[in-house]
């Protein structure tokens, strides 16, 4: 029996990168202080697609969502599973039955119980309902029991010890079962949940309105009284709505960095697992020719791309996980590192011949990393054009109808090493528009769910995978992208948590 205590998620530091301290020294020096319950903060964020966990199509929803709902478990600063509404989690000797322990007592927002029964109501309801977007991850999960108040026992379809991770994140958020009775649509707009805020007052994509939660298991912690939430400003009026007292926290691009401090903005630059890459789908030409998708790889020059897009802030990435974490692999370091001459060489070896290549590069937006990869691309022997195409109907024509060769596009990590793989890798991930999966890939991925996160091998283990899906997928990953935070010099340090932004000891004077 192996405790969660003892568990290191895929996203776990080695002892070398050290223990963050969550409300000190937070990137820009400052302490927050203690303080007590009061304020609103107002946040420039963003806009969610539901308020359901179960129906929201974004991986960026998880910020907004954990505001109002509560897992079983959360991930740390490190992105390590650790207790929430379950106090701790052991698994049997075969890894196929996971038992979660309750804190008593809890509530749900609209004063309902949230008991075992509620938990294996609302995970059921995540596998099992037709409209679901997170039944795939639940799929591994026959069961779920619940044998008293405090106890819920997940039976596995075979061996998974990345569970307590996935279920920190949209597909372990736990809806009230009474909500869902009442009125299951009305969650798109109207969550019930049980985290540190209720929402109180909505608007669509123009502002969310939110009191803190004193039946939040964790309520001592929240020292906020509201949240406001807002869509995220244009970058050229960020600064200035900071400023003017529009927005308390915002998220900003790196182009603004200097103008924020200098306007006397606090500014945090956080790690995070969202990085810059390029979907390339190899059943479009001329993808379909391995030479020219192995080209492509060197004919980009990251450093060049990431000065443009991020002036700077972030890393070159030639792999999905950052640098200091489990899942990254020092093999591949430098891997595909620029070589213009290599890309034509492989090129002239390709279907092609000697003569220019001829490809697409989809974008939502022209300007910036397209102009200058188009560029690149056509310096190491291509013929690029660039074809944009409205953002609303991105999803459709490239991960739907899988109709586009080659996409400018930006990966979200997610709480489980197995699900952002198969997220980007799988045969049906949404970031694998050629929808195929090479069988080493599909056995490496395999050992990563057979082995426990405790278990001295896993890094290892987890890095081979690693290894495999970039050398033999087609994506071509370019630079990490921080979340870059200002905030008006009255708001405390913002926790710097790499997966989900949280609000813990954040106060507003």
């Amino acid at each position: 029996m192996s405790s969660s205590l003892t568990r290191r998620s895929f996203l776990g530091l080695g002892a070398a990168a050290g223990t963050a301290t969550l409300l000190a020294a937070c990137g820009d020096g400052t302490v927050a202080a203690p303080g007590t319950a009061g304020g609103t903060l107002k946040w420039g964020w963003s806009s969610v697609t539901s308020w359901d966990p179960v129906t929201s199509s974004a991986g960026w929803d998880v910020h907004l969502l954990s505001l109002v709902y509560a897992g079983l478990t959360k991930l740390d600063e490190k992105g390590n599973a650790v207790p929430a509404l379950a106090t701790g989690w052991t698994y049997d000797s075969a890894g196929t039955t996971l038992t979660f322990t309750l804190r008593p007592g809890l509530k749900f927002s609209d004063g309902t119980a949230l008991d075992a029964d509620a938990v294996k109501q609302s995970l059921e309801r995540g596998r099992d309902f037709p409209k679901s977007l997170v039944a795939a991850q639940l799929a591994n999960v026959r069961s779920v029991t619940a044998p008293d108040a405090t106890t819920v026992v997940l039976g596995l379809a075979q061996p998974d010890y990345q569970i307590p991770n996935l279920l920190a994140g949209k597909t372990g958020m736990i809806v009230s079962p009474a909500a869902i009775a009442a009125d299951a649509a009305a969650l798109a707009t109207k969550p019930v949940g049980a985290g540190p805020f209720t929402l109180t007052s909505y608007v669509q994509n123009a502002k969310a309105v939110l009191t803190r939660n004193p039946d939040y298991w964790d309520a001592a912690s929240i020292k906020l009284a509201g949240f406001e939430a807002y869509p995220l400003p244009e970058p050229a009026t960020v600064v200035a709505a900071l400023q003017s007292g529009q927005y308390d926290v915002a998220q900003i691009p790196g182009g603004q960095v200097e103008a924020a401090k200098a306007a006397g903005l606090r500014v945090q630059v956080i790690p995070s697992l969202v990085v810059a890459v390029l979907d390339v789908n190899i059943t479009k030409k001329p993808f379909d020719d391995p030479k020219v998708t192995e080209a492509l790889r060197y004919a980009v020059d990251r450093a060049a791309l990431l000065k443009t897009a991020q002036f700077g802030h972030g890393e070159v990435a030639y792999q999905p996980f950052p640098k200091g974490y489990a899942g990254y692999s020092n093999s591949l370091e430098g891997i595909y590192q620029y070589d213009p001459a290599k890309a034509k060489q492989l090129l002239a070896q390709s279907s092609y011949g000697t003569s220019p290549v001829d490809v697409v590069i989809t974008t939502a937006k022209a300007e910036g990393v397209p102009e200058q990869l188009q560029s690149q691309l056509n310096a190491a022997g291509f013929k690029a054009t660039i074809e944009v195409i409205p953002q609303a109907q991105a999803t459709q024509l490239v991960y739907v109808q899988h109709s586009k060769a080659l996409f400018v596009d930006q990966f979200a990590g997610r709480d489980s090493a197995v699900q952002a793989f198969q997220v980007l890798f799988g045969k049906e991930g949404l970031m694998n528009p050629g929808r195929q999966t090479p069988p080493e890939l599909a056995d490496a991925l395999a050992k990563v769910s057979r082995t426990p996160l405790d278990d001295p091998t896993y890094p290892s283990v987890l890095q081979a995978a690693t290894a495999v899906a970039v050398k033999s997928m087609p994506n071509v990953f370019l630079y990490s992208v921080p979340r870059i935070l200002a905030r008006r010099a009255n708001v405390s340090a913002i926790p710097e948590f790499t997966v989900v932004q949280r609000f813990e000891g954040v106060t507003v004077s």
